[in-house]
């Protein structure tokens, strides 16, 4: 072959971690690119994104609103991501958690306790692993490729939500809107800061990031997934199941999804309608991957994916730039960050004659 590709034997540590950065400036470079093919200045259009959306104190509690679910589905989906367990399908728990979570207002609306809450919030958790233990079951007992059964349950996920919004969860009195009743007080996520819409999902986040660091450093079942992730083989050796792993990896990342999901209606939506996410789901993927798997650059790279999602709605305003901006931005990111770990393990060797060039 004249272009050869080579795993090289040891990974730098440092490129590794430099991978990010490396990846969103090249993300910056190809946007100057992009926003200039659409006739508006680079400048103007990079200050728009990451500059005006930080301009106050509400914008920066904006910032905690749109990164709060983020940060929950990606802590989950890294746990899993280490242990080689693909979920691709946090969007449907995410779905899965709101609608289970919200049940219980929805069948008991003239109830007004302080235990409503904190039972939506764990039927929310409850609702996301049940979704998500579809593909685990699935994966240890048929051996079926968690990838492609997970995703498919979120366009099953879906459906269900606009059946129920159309049907027998449409408000009453909401003028034959598909939507649901708007939620009570008491069922509603506590703000944080009075005059902003940051609330206790915030904190629920960040409870996470910190339960998830402790879990993976310093427990029994932290080590069992590392080890699994890295040499299955050797983790089998040492008595560890990978079934079990399969099993907790899912229903951790489905619970934390659904607790996003919940987080999501019971706080800036503050009911159920047909289209809950815009694709959270997806998007901490990148986020998981930009984070390095890791709870601490998970909540920095959170904070950057949830700026893109802001700096796209300005940009829609103040520069009439479509919303699909913010999509092809991320994409960049994940595009480069994977292209740049390809160049950190492998090498490209090219043959010329009986000599090959590095």
């Amino acid at each position: 072959m004249l272009l050869k590709i080579e795993k090289r034997s040891e990974s730098s540590r440092v490129m590794v971690y430099m991978t990010p950065i490396i990846a969103l400036v090249l993300t910056v470079l190809c946007s100057t690119v992009l926003f200039t093919l659409l006739g508006v200045s680079p400048v103007e259009a990079l200050n728009t994104f990451f500059i005006q959306p930080l301009d106050s104190r509400y914008d920066l509690s904006e910032l905690f609103v749109k990164a709060t679910p983020l940060m929950l589905i990606a802590i989950g989906l890294s746990v899993g991501f280490k242990a080689n367990v693909w979920n691709i399908g946090a969007e449907g728990q995410l779905t899965m958690g709101a609608i289970v979570g919200s049940s219980l207002f929805i069948y008991f609306h003239d109830i007004d306790s302080v235990f409503l809450l904190p039972a939506m919030i764990l039927l929310g958790a409850i609702g996301g692993a049940a979704w998500a233990a579809i593909p685990a079951f699935l994966k240890t007992r048929f051996n079926a490729n968690e990838i492609l059964t997970s995703l498919m349950l979120v366009y099953v996920a879906i459906l269900f939500l606009s059946v129920l919004v159309h049907g027998p969860w449409r408000d009453p009195d909401g003028f034959n809107f598909p939507e649901s009743r708007t939620f009570s007080d008491s069922a509603d996520m506590p703000i944080l800061v009075a005059g902003t819409r940051m609330h206790f999902g915030t904190l629920l986040a960040l409870l996470a990031v910190l339960g998830t660091w402790i879990m993976m450093a310093k427990t029994l079942v932290g080590f069992q997934i590392k080890v699994i992730g890295s040499a299955p083989t050797a983790g089998g050796y040492a008595g560890f199941s990978q079934k079990k792993i399969i099993w907790f990896t899912l229903l951790f990342g489905g619970a934390l999804a659904g607790v996003a999901g919940l987080s999501e209606v019971a706080g800036p939506i503050d009911q159920i309608i047909p289209t809950i996410s815009p694709g959270y789901g997806f998007t901490a993927i990148i986020v998981a991957f930009l984070g390095r798997l890791h709870p601490v650059g998970i909540f920095f790279a959170s904070l950057l994916m949830a700026l893109t999602y802001l700096g796209g709605e300005t940009a829609q305003i103040s520069l009439g730039l479509p919303v699909a901006v913010t999509g092809v931005f991320q994409g960049m990111v994940l595009f480069f960050l994977l292209a740049s770990d390809v160049l950190v393990n492998y090498r490209f060797r090219l043959n010329i004659g009986r000599k090959a060039v590095s």
